[in-house]
């Protein structure tokens, strides 16, 4: 089905139709195209405007559609997805008017833009403009506009007024900025579900100290933003857990557990990631309105709308193995892992298709040794150290472009 579905992107059957939203949030543009649907990639980035209304252009190489997953208004980031997009590394630099910074990276199937906004800030209407009037690159516009004329809070001698609508090109990695990674963490099982029983713990409790700890350790870098499925022994549904990774645009999500086994010889931590058969029960994590499943939208072929999908997941599913290598490779100087360490299974909790996410099974709670060193808090903190190191790791320039 796979081969397909990508023998048909290369036949050129890739419809969409110019969708210019009006003065409202909601409007949301996609663009006409004939040809492959191949990835479109980021050109430049050019801004407009003034502390009142800002211009944000992005300019591509072909058509590309938009999702809006925050509009910065509760805490003044705006996050935009850009599916099928590609870059060649982070992309970032100054703003200018509404817009501090700005920060283009990579999110699985395509990319995403993030603007660190000057105050609040409402998204007037997003559109593409296709080549003309001497433009030979398409345009995915966003325009900005103070709320309620707001005085927007910049830093003394930072942001200038610039002429309206007149644009400047934003340089390339002009600025050291480094938008946090955003992380969600779920401690596996809780509340009613109490997982596996060792001698003297529960599973879920193993799981919680864990999440609290290695939340502690990526917090004090400075460098995340952690979410937590649970921060107390609560249930929270398998569904809900994947949703949290979703609305929160996660970069990566980590389900913490402790494994079980009838014979408590077994020992030995080991990394899950959403195995073939997995991958095809992803509709069970997608929103009725999710942008991967719009098949029905004027001029949108299913065809397309499944090829994006696969493609999405095909990356994720990529990204998702680069971090369990990272991680058994620094789990495993800490504690003894399985035989067979990485494995794959259909595991709700990684079902995300543009989330990239592993499971780890930190040891066998029902193995005396394993479950002694999970719940000493000094050996606990070293297979958390190490997990940290492993998110580090996994971020760096060298791995991201994996």
């Amino acid at each position: 089905m796979r081969k397909v579905l990508i023998s048909l992107a290369r036949m050129g059957w890739f419809r969409a139709a110019l969708i210019v939203g009006g003065m409202t949030t909601a409007g949301v543009a996609v663009a006409t195209a004939q040809g492959p649907a191949a990835p479109s990639g980021v050109q430049k980035v050019r801004f407009g405007g003034d502390r009142t209304e800002t211009r944000v252009v992005i300019d591509l190489d072909r058509a590309a559609a938009g999702k809006l997953i925050s509009d910065g208004v509760s805490d003044q980031r705006l996050v935009l997805a850009l599916p099928n997009v590609t870059i060649s590394g982070d992309l970032q630099g100054s703003g200018q008017g509404l817009v501090k910074h700005w920060l283009i990276d990579e999110a699985a199937g395509g990319a995403r833009l993030r603007l660190e906004l000057a105050g609040k800030v409402e998204v007037r209407r997003r559109f593409l403009l296709p080549p003309g009037d001497g433009a030979t690159a398409y345009r995915y516009v966003i325009d900005l506009k103070a709320v309620d004329g707001a005085v927007l809070n910049a830093p003394q001698g930072g942001l200038q007024a610039a002429p309206r609508l007149t644009l400047a090109s934003a340089p390339i990695k002009a600025a050291p900025l480094r938008l946090k990674k955003v992380i969600v963490i779920d401690a596996g099982h809780g509340g009613k579900d109490s997982g596996a029983l060792g001698a003297n713990t529960f599973e879920k409790d193993v799981t919680l100290a864990a999440a609290r700890a290695l939340k502690t350790r990526l917090e004090k870098t400075g460098r995340y933003q952690v979410v937590l499925t649970r921060e107390t022994d609560t249930f929270v549904p398998l569904e809900g857990r994947v949703q949290i990774a979703r609305r929160a645009d996660a970069d990566l999500f980590i389900s913490l557990h402790a494994d079980s086994g009838p014979d408590t010889a077994t020992r030995g931590a080991s990394v899950y990631t959403v195995s073939e058969k997995g991958a095809e029960r992803v509709g069970l994590v997608l929103d009725k309105n999710d942008w991967l499943m719009k098949a029905n939208l004027p001029g949108r072929d299913r065809a397309v709308s499944q090829i994006l999908l696969d493609l999405s997941q095909r990356a994720t599913k990529n990204r998702s193995a680069a971090f369990a290598q990272l991680l058994l490779a620094n789990v495993g100087e800490e504690t003894t892992l399985l035989r067979r360490s990485h494995r794959d299974a259909g595991f709700f909790v990684l079902l995300a298709p543009d989330v990239p996410a592993v499971l780890l099974e930190m040891g066998f709670i029902t193995n005396p040794e394993d479950e002694a060193f999970l719940t000493n808090k000094a050996s606990r903190a070293r297979l958390v150290d190490a997990v940290g190191d492993s998110i580090e790791a996994y971020f760096s320039a060298d791995v991201r472009k994996s």
